[in-house]
């Protein structure tokens, strides 16, 4: 058996069209792989590459929920990494998506956040190394 990997995510979004934008903004190189509706959910679709995705599904809320990230038990940020930090951002800019909390300087890494219109927050990382050493390196 191999090394175990996060295969999918699965949130609940209030519009499944605008959460595939944002993440089609910050990376658009991910594609819808799936979707469709069911007896409990109004629509899904599964977005990403062909070997890990975000499940994204809409419940019918009609608005967002008491929990607080980085309060209440629960997601406080999505992590993903990419090549191009500074595309990445200036994509999200551009199209009018808040910035999260700010990243300390990482001589091996850099990181930004952002929110999508769900208030949900994502973490976006370009490594600088391809040593896992210093890539990995918590002490900075």
């Amino acid at each position: 058996m191999g090394t175990p990997y996060l295969e999918h995510l699965n949130i609940t979004v209030l519009d499944v069209d605008k959460a595939v934008c944002f993440l089609q903004t910050a990376m658009p190189q991910l594609e819808v792989r799936g979707g469709g509706t069911g007896e409990k959910c109004r629509r899904w679709v599964h977005i990403g590459t062909d070997h890990s995705y975000l499940a994204i599904e809409d419940r019918g809320a009609q608005g967002p929920g008491p929990h607080q990230p980085y309060i209440h038990p629960g997601m406080n940020h999505i992590g993903f990494v990419v090549d191009d930090l500074d595309a990445v951002a200036e994509r999200l800019r551009s199209s009018g998506y808040k910035e999260g909390m700010s990243a300390i300087d990482h001589p091996h890494r850099r990181r930004i956040y952002f929110f999508d219109d769900d208030g949900n927050e994502y973490e976006f990382v370009e490594y600088l190394s391809t040593e896992a050493s210093e890539r990995n390196d918590y002490r900075l």
